[in-house]
């Protein structure tokens, strides 16, 4: 069981990837990464994975060390727990970098193969999209109030 909840966590989270990264200009793209509710069948995948194994999971997180966490990953359902979490966060990553790219208007033929890099490696995939964003912003202008539109500022 544990193996198929380790595999169902990442196959839960790969349609919104791929609505990202194939069809970021369709409506319903826009509409489903802006939600933060598609994380939420791969949390119930942690919760059936991270139960199990409660005691020790608590024990890595409330006293963190290495020995602590090594034990818990050395159990099946600690590792899955664990991979659970990971696909969860990446993908809301993935999804606030979407929603930063449209915004930025990064084609989308960049940020595809860099929600790939984020998917495989999302610490380095976070990294150059900061870059990224920190160079579109600057040529952007003045940034926009949260949740209001994007307006373009007039260039003399």
């Amino acid at each position: 069981m544990t193996g198929f909840l380790f595999e169902l966590s990442f196959f839960l989270a790969a349609p919104v990837w791929l609505l990202m990264i194939f069809a970021p200009a369709w409506g319903p793209t826009a509409r489903i990464a802006g939600s933060p509710l598609t994380v939420v069948p791969v949390l119930f995948v942690y919760l059936a994975l991270a139960i199990p194994v409660f005691p020790e999971l608590w024990t890595a997180v409330s006293s963190p060390d290495l020995g602590s966490f090594r034990e818990l990953t050395a159990l099946p359902d600690g590792a899955g727990a664990v991979w659970a979490q990971v696909i969860a966060w990446d993908l809301l990553i993935g999804q606030w970098m979407y929603r930063e790219g449209r915004r930025l208007e990064i084609p989308a033929l960049l940020m595809g193969p860099l929600l790939v890099l984020t998917i495989l490696l999302s610490p380095f995939g976070l990294l150059v999209f900061l870059g990224l964003r920190a160079v579109r912003a600057r040529r952007a202008g003045p940034r926009p109030p949260a949740g209001g539109p994007v307006r373009r500022q007039a260039r003399r």
